[in-house]
């Protein structure tokens, strides 16, 4: 008899000595990732490389000095801080770092150094938003030349974006002072000689309309401004809104803005971004937009006729309204209008659609995208790395239609669904082997044996 035995492991007890020098060629391979196979060879097809680099040559010098990142590889690294759901440049560096797909994705080696997180952040801070619109827009006549946008009809909504700044760091706009400062000269003034902390917490909670936008700011985030997030807790925050195709979910427009502003404020600067871009890609007019209550009103609804735009705004349950003497029969005549739109089947078809559509985008961007909170400071900061991961989402439905999968985790997704509805497929099949089986019984014909003689 032969007998098996297995010595027990020495990890602890003994270092691993590495080889000095290693052949290239005895170094395991992996297969790599689909996707990122795939979608490099999308950009490639497309000379995505020659495109960016001739977007970014005004701020290369020539071949002098310290080699600097690729235009191509600092976009493909904000791509993959979308794909992966990574939040912040340090997170993206790490990851690129670790993964030999990804190195292969930016074209690293296994012997290179790949991009540190200083050198990213350096790189987006001297490329100018324009140009980051300008690959966003690359990408949405991609969508145009394979037929997955028309650009005729679309969808506006907004969130609100968590700033990168404290509450607590606010300091008066006139006079620099912080708000605990401010708040014991309050209670001194009350008649409170020294307040204590649980004074000055309760002194605070009776006071009204205390965070207002135009008599504090954040030292650290001058953009951010003060508003209530939806889940009522109240913060420093930035608004994104999407300009959302309805035919086809891609998105033609994101603007970033003071998260204090109105909806009726902000629409007029997303729908002229919007048209800027259909006109870029030469999808035509935009003719139709889809809005929710919060963007209506008089003078938004004059502005969409003015630009030749059929308004679907649905309207909130107000008083009724007094025109007579007021002079505003422009804007009388257009709310009637879209009053009649709304009652018909169209806009019940085209609001569940907007709502649908612009949801998905929110939630791909900010939830699994990882830009619900911000990492950077400054809109403009903040913008440009927005505008690339709505880039990613365009290239995602770009990447759904030509191969079915349109994020590297809708693989493993696909995979886990097969692993699930194998069992169920083979007990359909020994199912259907069954019915066939006895089936064919019933046609055969039967032999029987015959009795013995005697």
């Amino acid at each position: 008899m032969i007998e098996w035995r297995m010595a027990m492991g020495t990890r602890g007890k003994q270092q691993r000595q590495e080889a000095l020098w290693v052949a290239t060629a005895e170094i395991v391979a992996t297969p790599g990732h689909a996707f990122y196979a795939k979608l490099e060879q999308v950009l490639v097809a497309h000379r995505f490389d020659q495109h960016v680099e001739h977007l970014c040559r005004r701020f290369y010098t020539g071949p002098f000095g310290q080699p600097s990142l690729p235009p191509g590889v600092y976009f493909r690294c904000l791509l993959i801080g979308f794909f992966e759901g990574l939040d912040s440049e340090r997170g993206i560096a790490w990851r690129v770092a670790d993964s030999l797909s990804l190195r292969k994705f930016l074209g690293y080696g296994i012997d290179e150094h790949t991009p540190d997180h200083s050198t990213i952040s350096r790189t987006r801070r001297l490329l100018w938003p324009s140009t980051h619109q300008a690959v966003f827009r690359w990408v949405l006549k991609r969508l145009q030349d394979d037929g997955l946008v028309t650009g005729k009809t679309i969808g506006i909504d907004a969130t609100t974006l968590e700033a990168n700044a404290a509450m607590r760091s606010i300091v008066r706009r006139d006079t620099g002072a912080t708000y605990t400062a401010y708040l014991t000269t309050l209670a001194q003034a009350a008649g409170i000689a020294e307040p204590t902390r649980e004074e000055l917490a309760r002194f605070d909670r009776k006071r009204k309309k205390k965070g207002s936008n135009r008599e504090w700011k954040s030292p650290a985030d001058p953009d951010a401004r003060i508003t209530r997030m939806k889940d009522g807790r109240t913060h420093l925050a930035y608004k994104a809104e999407h300009a959302v195709d309805l035919s086809s979910g891609a998105l033609l427009a994101v603007t970033l803005q003071g998260a204090d502003r109105g909806d009726t404020t902000t629409v007029t600067e997303t729908l002229a971004a919007a048209t800027k871009a259909a006109e870029a890609v030469d999808l035509g007019t935009i003719q139709e937009a889809v809005l929710d209550k919060g963007y209506h009103s008089g003078p938004v609804l004059v502005a969409l006729r003015a630009e030749r735009i059929r308004s679907y705004v649905s309207e909130p349950k107000r008083k009724r309204r007094r025109w007579k003497g007021k002079g505003k029969a422009d804007e009388q005549r257009q709310l009637y209008a879209n009053r009649r739109r709304l009652r018909g089947a169209r806009n019940k078809r085209l609001q569940a659609k907007r709502a649908e559509l612009n949801e998905r985008s929110n939630a791909h961007l900010y939830e699994t995208g990882g830009m619900r909170r911000a990492h950077l400071r400054g809109q403009d900061n903040i913008l440009k790395r927005l505008v690339i991961h709505a880039a990613g989402f365009n290239l995602a439905l770009l990447m759904r239609s030509r191969y079915g999968v349109g994020t590297p985790r809708g693989l493993q997704g696909r995979l886990l669904w097969l692993a699930a509805a194998l069992p169920c497929l083979l007990v359909a099949f020994h199912r259907l082997i069954g019915v066939f089986h006895r089936s064919c019984r019933r046609f055969l014909p039967r032999f029987h044996t015959p009795a013995p003689e005697g």
